[in-house]
C-alpha cells in the first residue's frame, strides 16, 4: 500500500481495503510478460513479487504487440477514486482486462457489466473472477463502442485508449461520470467526462497515462487528432536549438504538464523515442513524420529534418507560453468535447481547451 500511496494514488479506507482483499496473483493465473520479454510464470522465482509491485502486467501479447494487460495498480487506484463508487451502484467497465479492476469495484460494492470485444480475454477474467469468488460481475463479448445496450448504469470507467467518448456511454450512463484515458499528444491523459449523448459534453483531466489503444471507431482520427507516437530510429538526428532555461530539470509530473500543454496549442505534438538519445518525450513532428523539435525537461529545445528552424522555434514559443500562463497543471484546463470521427458510429473528441481565470 505504501508504494501505491508513494505514486500517487488517493488510498481512501475503501480502496485500501479493496486492494487489500482482492489478491492481485488470481488475475494473472497464465502468468505475465517481463519487461525483457520473457514469461513470468506462477511458482517461478520472483513471480509473486513482481505481481504485487506497482507496475502493469501484460498478460497478451500479438505479433509482438501486448493487447491486454492488468493496469498498474496505483493508476487503477486514481481512476477508481476518481469514479466515485458507491455500495450498490451499477458501473459500465469497457475492457475487462484480467478482470482484476472488475473485481477492485465489486469490493467497493458496485455491481459490475464489463465488456471487452476479446472473446479469449473475456473468458479469461470470468475464469479469473469465479476462482477469486468474486461476485456482482458479469463479462460480457461485444464491441466497447456500443457499450451495453439497454442498460442504465450510474457510471462507467474505460480501461483501454481512447480516441474520444461513445454517445452509447453517455446514454447508458446516469449520472455520470464517465472516467476514459482520451488520446492528446500521443498519450492517454484520463479524463472525467460529464453529459448526454446529444451534448454538450465537457470534462476535466484527472491524471497523465499511458494506455493500449482500443480498435475501431472508438480510435477513429477527427479535426483535432494528434500524430501517432513515434517509434525510435523513425526520425533524423536532433541537434541543439534553444538552451536549457531551468537549472533544475522539470519533474516527471511537470513535465507532463508541459507536455499536456504542447497538445492543447499544437497539433503536432505527440510522443517519440529521441534519435541519438536514451530518453522519450514531446515532440513537435514536421509533416512528413521524419523531423521536427523537442522539448526537453531543462526546457531546452532540440530539432532536426527539413523544418528544423520553423519546428524548434514552435517548441520555444510553446515553452514561453506555458511559463507566462504560470505552467498549469493538467488538471487546469477544462475541455468542451465535439462529435467527430466515423459519422457512421461518431465519437465526442476533446476540441476545445481553456483555463479558468487566475484570481
Amino acid at each position: 500500500m505504501e508504494e501505491l500511496r508513494r505514486n500517487g494514488a488517493p488510498l481512501t479506507p475503501e480502496l485500501a481495503a479493496a486492494f487489500a482483499a482482492v489478491p492481485r496473483e488470481a488475475f494473472v493465473a497464465e502468468g505475465f510478460q517481463r519487461r525483457d520479454g520473457s514469461w513470468a510464470r506462477p511458482g517461478t522465482a520472483g513471480f509473486r513479487a513482481a505481481v504485487y509491485r506497482d507496475d502493469v502486467l501484460v498478460t497478451k501479447v500479438d505479433g509482438g504487440t501486448a493487447v491486454s494487460s492488468s493496469s498498474q495498480p496505483s493508476l487503477m487506484a486514481i481512476m477508481l477514486a476518481a469514479l466515485d463508487v458507491r455500495p450498490g451502484d451499477r458501473v459500465l467497465e469497457i475492457g475487462a482486462g484480467t478482470g482484476y479492476n472488475a473485481a477492485l469495484l465489486a469490493a467497493l460494492g458496485a455491481r459490475v457489466t464489463s465488456v471487452d470485444v476479446q472473446a479469449d480475454v473475456a473468458d479469461r477474467a470470468r475464469a479469473a473472477l469465479a476462482a477469486a469468488g468474486v461476485e456482482g460481475v458479469r463479462v460480457l463479448i461485444g464491441d466497447g463502442y456500443s457499450g451495453a445496450p439497454g442498460e442504465s448504469f450510474d457510471r462507467a470507467i474505460v480501461t483501454v485508449g481512447v480516441a474520444g467518448i461513445s454517445p452509447a456511454w453517455l446514454a447508458q450512463t446516469r449520472p455520470g461520470p464517465v472516467v476514459a484515458p482520451v488520446e492528446h499528444a500521443g498519450t492517454h491523459p484520463v479524463l472525467a467526462v460529464e453529459g448526454g449523448p446529444e451534448g454538450p459534453v465537457t470534462a476535466t483531466v484527472i491524471c497523465p497515462s499511458g494506455f493500449m489503444s482500443a480498435a475501431g471507431p472508438l480510435t477513429a482520427t477527427h479535426p483535432w487528432s494528434h500524430p501517432h507516437p513515434v517509434s525510435s530510429g523513425t526520425l533524423a538526428p536532433f541537434a541543439p536549438f534553444a538552451p536549457p532555461r531551468w537549472e533544475t530539470p522539470l519533474s516527471s509530473y511537470v513535465y507532463r504538464d508541459l507536455w499536456y500543454a504542447a497538445g492543447v496549442w499544437s497539433r503536432r505534438a505527440t510522443h517519440a523515442a529521441l534519435p541519438d538519445r536514451e530518453l522519450s518525450g514531446v515532440v513537435l513532428l514536421d509533416e512528413r513524420g521524419a523531423g521536427g523539435a523537442a522539448i526537453m525537461p531543462d526546457g531546452s529545445v532540440l530539432a532536426g529534418g527539413e523544418r528544423a528552424d520553423d519546428c524548434g522555434a514552435a517548441a520555444v514559443e510553446i515553452v514561453d507560453r506555458w511559463e507566462a500562463a504560470g505552467r498549469p497543471p493538467m488538471r487546469a484546463w477544462r475541455i468542451g468535447l465535439r462529435l467527430a470521427g466515423d459519422p457512421r458510429a461518431p465519437i465526442w473528441a476533446p476540441a476545445t481547451w481553456s483555463l479558468p481565470a487566475q484570481p
